[in-house]
């Protein structure tokens, strides 16, 4: 399977908690004014990649926490975002992903919803420019929210 990517961070500490590694999925349907990844906004843009060799790339450093799932929109390709936290979990890392649509819109489409079952954290909603606020914690505007587990699975 392949995947459309804007691009890879080995290591980042800025998009969740413990030292991860990062894909940013190309595409995304939400265009937030004020995005800080305007660039992968435009789905045919970017680059493909095989998931099996994107989850080596990702996993192989022993270092790692975990593996992020960013953008552009990583639900607007269900599919590969379900392959790489299901694998990754396989692995024994922790998956966080942020996403431009709710909780609520997420538990509503099926193929989407699969891959809450492999996430540790969801970062849900638009960034909305008027409500940007650079003290929270891994988030960007006071809309989005932190959700763990408990949080859907209750």
């Amino acid at each position: 399977m392949q995947v459309r990517l804007a691009g890879v961070k080995q290591e980042s500490v800025t998009d969740g908690a413990g030292l991860r590694s990062v894909v940013y999925f190309q595409g995304c349907p939400h265009h937030c004014p004020g995005c800080h990844n305007p660039e992968s906004h435009d789905p045919q843009a970017g680059y493909l990649c095989e998931t099996g060799e994107l989850l080596e790339l990702l996993c192989n450093n022993q270092l790692i926490d975990g593996i992020t799932l960013s953008g552009g929109e990583p639900l607007a390709q269900p599919d590969a975002a379900l392959y790489l936290a299901r694998a990754a979990k396989a692995r024994g890392k922790s998956v966080w992903i942020y996403t431009g649509f709710t909780l609520e819109q997420v538990l509503q489409d099926d193929i989407k919803k699969s891959v809450l079952a492999y996430t540790d954290v969801l970062v849900d909603g638009t960034f909305v420019l008027a409500e940007r606020d650079l003290s929270l914690p891994y988030r960007g505007s006071r809309n989005q929210r932190l959700l763990t587990r408990a949080d859907w699975q209750a």
